[in-house]
C-alpha cells in the first residue's frame, strides 16, 4: 500500500465515524416518551372560576379516531399543560370530594380516584368510535389564588388509568376574581286619563270636563277621553269605570245594562273604547302593547255602561297603551228639564 493509499483510507475512515456520531446525536434529539396520539379538539370550563369557590369543571374532548377506550386522567398542575413535565397541585386545590355530575358522549364511568393532582375515570374498556365526550365534575376546590393553571388529559385502554396513554392534550384555565352585577326592575303601572293624551305620553294628557251641550232627542250626543295603561306586571292590568248615570236631581238618564246601538228619541247612556261610525266618535286602542277593550265595551256601534265593571285588560307584562273612551247619550222627547252630570272614575289595577 502505498502513502497515498493509505491516507486515503484514514480519510474514508474518519468520514465514517463522523457520519456515525451525527447519527448518534440525531437520534438522541429524536428520543422521547410516546404518550399516543394528540387530542385535537379539548376545553375545560369553570362555572365559577373564583378563587377557593367549590366549583364544577366541565371537560369535553375529541377521540381522533376509533379505539378502546376504558379510562381518562385528568391531571391539575402548577407548572405547565405539558404531559410528561413535572406537576404539582396548584396552592388550595382540592379534588378529594369530587364527583362526576353528568357525562355525554361515553357511558358507564365512574370515578375511579381523585386525589393529589389527578382524577380518574375509569369504566369496563369499550371499542369506541372517533367520537365527542363531555364530563361534568362537580365539588372541585379551585385554586386560593388569582392566576392562569393548567389541565392535562390522558386515555387509556385500561380501566384505571395504568398502562401506556393512547392520547393525551393539555389544557389551561384561569382562576380570576369574580364581578357581582345586580340590577332591580321595580314594578310598574303606567296610568293616565285626559280629555286628550298625545301618543302613550302621561306628560300630555289634558283636560277632565265634557260638556255635551243641549241634549236632543232627534240627535244623539256624544263625546271621548282617553287614556294611557301598561304595566310589568306578570299578570298585566285590568281598567274598569266607577260611577253612576248621568242623573238631574231624581231624574236619569238611564244607563244601558247590555250593549245597545244608539237610538235617539229613547233615553239611554252608555260607552265604548273602539272605533264608531254610527255615531262618528272614538278610534280603536293604539300603541306598543296589546291590551284592548273587553266585554260589551268592545263592540263597535254598539254601548254600555255598569258601574264598576272592567273595561279594558292586558293579560301580560305589556308596554303602553292608548284607549279612547267614546261616551253617548240619547234623550226622549219628555225627558225631564235639568242639568244631567256625573262622574267617572277609572282605576286601573295591575296583577304584580
Amino acid at each position: 500500500m502505498s502513502a497515498t493509499d493509505a491516507h486515503r483510507l484514514v480519510s474514508l475512515q474518519s468520514i465514517s465515524a463522523l457520519i456515525v456520531a451525527l447519527l448518534l446525536v440525531a437520534g438522541l434529539l429524536h428520543s422521547r416518551t410516546a404518550y399516543g396520539a394528540q387530542l385535537p379538539t379539548r376545553s375545560i370550563e369553570l362555572s365559577s372560576a373564583s378563587a377557593s369557590a367549590t366549583d364544577s369543571y366541565q371537560l369535553t374532548f375529541t377521540l381522533p379516531q376509533a379505539e378502546t377506550l376504558g379510562s381518562i386522567k385528568l391531571q391539575f398542575c402548577a407548572e405547565s399543560p405539558l404531559v410528561g413535565n413535572p406537576c404539582t397541585l396548584p396552592v388550595g386545590m382540592n379534588l378529594n370530594s369530587t364527583s362526576l355530575a353528568s357525562q355525554t358522549g361515553g357511558a358507564g364511568f365512574s370515578i375511579v380516584s381523585a386525589s393529589g393532582t389527578d382524577i380518574i375515570l375509569g369504566r369496563a374498556p369499550v371499542a369506541t368510535g372517533a367520537t365527542s365526550l363531555t364530563f361534568k365534575l362537580s365539588g372541585i376546590v379551585n385554586p386560593s389564588t388569582n392566576g392562569s393553571y393548567f389541565g392535562r388529559i390522558q386515555t387509556y385502554t385500561t380501566a384505571a388509568g395504568t398502562g401506556a396513554s393512547t392520547d393525551y392534550g393539555g389544557l389551561a384555565f384561569t382562576i380570576n376574581t369574580s364581578v357581582n352585577i345586580s340590577a332591580t326592575v321595580p314594578p310598574y303601572l303606567y296610568f293616565c286619563v285626559g280629555i286628550t293624551v298625545t301618543g302613550v305620553n302621561c306628560a300630555t294628557a289634558v283636560g277632565d270636563y265634557i260638556n255635551f251641550g243641549n241634549f236632543s232627542p232627534a240627535i244623539a250626543s256624544v263625546a271621548q277621553t282617553q287614556m294611557v295603561a301598561g304595566s310589568n306586571a306578570d299578570t298585566g292590568y285590568f281598567i274598569s269605570v266607577n260611577g253612576s248615570t248621568l242623573t238631574s236631581g231624581n231624574n236619569v238618564i238611564p244607563e244601558l245594562a247590555a250593549p245597545d246601538v244608539s237610538r235617539p228619541g229613547v233615553s239611554q247612556f252608555g260607552i265604548n273604547l273602539v272605533a264608531n261610525s254610527d255615531p262618528q266618535v272614538g278610534q280603536a286602542p293604539a300603541g306598543a302593547g296589546t291590551g284592548s277593550a273587553v266585554g260589551g265595551y268592545k263592540i263597535a256601534n254598539q254601548y254600555k255602561y255598569t258601574d264598576g265593571d272592567t273595561v279594558a285588560t292586558a293579560t301580560q307584562p305589556d308596554e303602553a297603551r292608548r284607549y279612547t273612551t267614546s261616551y253617548l247619550a240619547n234623550v226622549k222627547k219628555d225627558q225631564a228639564p235639568g242639568v244631567y252630570v256625573t262622574t267617572l272614575t277609572y282605576v286601573a289595577t295591575a296583577g304584580f
